[in-house]
């Protein structure tokens, strides 16, 4: 009996197939299935793109900016793919890896191939930019009508999809899934990993995990410690940013014009992210848009009490002032909430306590058997 055949689809390796789909790889193997992944080789190293579960990897040249012609490009190469393979199912992922999947797919379609999109957070939201929905709200409308299954993760995002997209069927699964076990770290171990960082049981961290990008706002954080530069409360305090991106070099400037530069560590990219939770007083997390954050997931599986943005993603997983602070995006707000939250540990303790009861429905088993239901319904 000839092997079915999975594909999935992302605009990159390292920080999407790596990060997300690895489980899904993994269950296909077990199933009996042959797996391939296409996507763009984003490592620093080629050499360094090993997929674990994948028995045939397509470097695309998938572009994130739709006008690129890199785009047109990996469309005919992915047709050529999917024509020749014949795959039963194609699963695609991130905005213009589902856009050149599902138009390279239209003829296998016809043949009975069945193709599912997750959303991870439509670029058109409330709030979202003009420019956002002019380009890609019509993409979505019109490809909507090829996609057998769309899956979102919000439920704005479903709740929108529902009402203006027409998919052949739609599905709300909470998130990727995170791993909550690995977060329900032994507190007992911080005063080790403070030492580590050269901080001291009476130093109150605050701590962001984010890739630096615009979108990321890590600046309203920084300017928002500047507020406090001059208060008792600041000569303690201790801002880590953990994780990598193209504004690194802004935001360290900043954090020095600032004169706040030696309360602010730079961490880079972590392999202890655990660890940095659980000796940590406090996640500060302010972006502009999320799907549904994975690290604010982290967060509250570790029992962290967090102040974020009211948005999309944010607003699923945090009940203000329950589980979690909403502030305004703005350096005073923030400043006032951090403050408030600083003088209060006992509200952080209940916080921090609802936070991790909170985000129980969000566990990775639980997300990764909703999927092998819909994979398997598609059989």
């Amino acid at each position: 009996m000839e092997k079915k055949k999975v594909l999935f689809v992302a605009t990159v390796v390292k920080t999407h197939i790596m990060q997300f789909h690895v489980p899904y790889l993994k269950l296909f193997r077990q199933m009996g299935w042959e797996t391939a992944v296409a996507a763009r080789n984003d490592y620093a190293d080629p050499a360094d793109c090993r997929i674990p579960y994948c028995d045939a990897y397509y470097d695309l040249p998938i572009a994130r900016i739709p006008w690129k012609t890199d785009n047109f490009r990996a469309y005919r190469m992915l047709k050529q793919i999917i024509d020749r393979e014949d795959y039963d199912l194609i699963h695609c992922h991130t905005p213009m890896g589902a856009v050149v999947a599902r138009l390279a797919a239209l003829g296998a379609r016809k043949r009975g191939t069945k193709v599912l999109y997750t959303a991870h957070g439509f670029h058109f939201f409330r709030g979202a930019p003009a420019r956002n929905w002019l380009l890609f709200f019509p993409m979505e409308w019109l490809l909507s009508f090829v996609t057998d299954v769309l899956i979102t993760i919000n439920r704005e995002d479903y709740a929108r999809a529902k009402k203006r997209l027409h998919p052949k069927r739609l599905e709300y699964v909470p998130g990727v899934g995170v791993h909550i076990r690995r977060f329900q770290t032994d507190r007992a171990a911080g005063p080790d990993k403070r030492r580590e960082l050269g901080r001291t049981a009476e130093d109150f961290l605050l701590l962001t995990v984010a890739e630096m990008t615009r979108n990321k706002n890590h600046t309203t954080i920084l300017n928002a410690l500047a507020l406090l530069k001059d208060k008792p409360e600041f000569t303690n305090m201790h801002y880590l940013i953990c994780g990598r991106g193209e504004t690194r070099p802004a935001l360290e400037r900043q954090a020095k014009a600032l004169g706040i530069g030696d309360h602010v560590h730079f961490l880079g990219y972590r392999q202890d992210v655990p660890a940095l939770y659980g000796c940590s007083d406090l996640f500060v997390f302010m972006p502009y848009r999320e799907g549904l954050p994975v690290a604010l997931m982290e967060a509250m599986s570790s029992g962290l009490p967090v102040i974020c943005s009211r948005i999309r993603g944010n607003r699923d997983l945090i009940e203000d002032g329950v589980c979690g602070v909403f502030a305004e995006n703005r350096p005073q707000a923030v400043a006032e909430a951090i403050v408030e939250l600083y003088w209060d540990p006992r509200r952080r303790e209940e916080l921090g306590k609802a936070a991790a009861e909170a985000v129980k429905p969000f566990d990775d088993e639980n997300v990764h058997r909703q999927m092998k239901e819909i994979y398997l319904s598609l059989l």
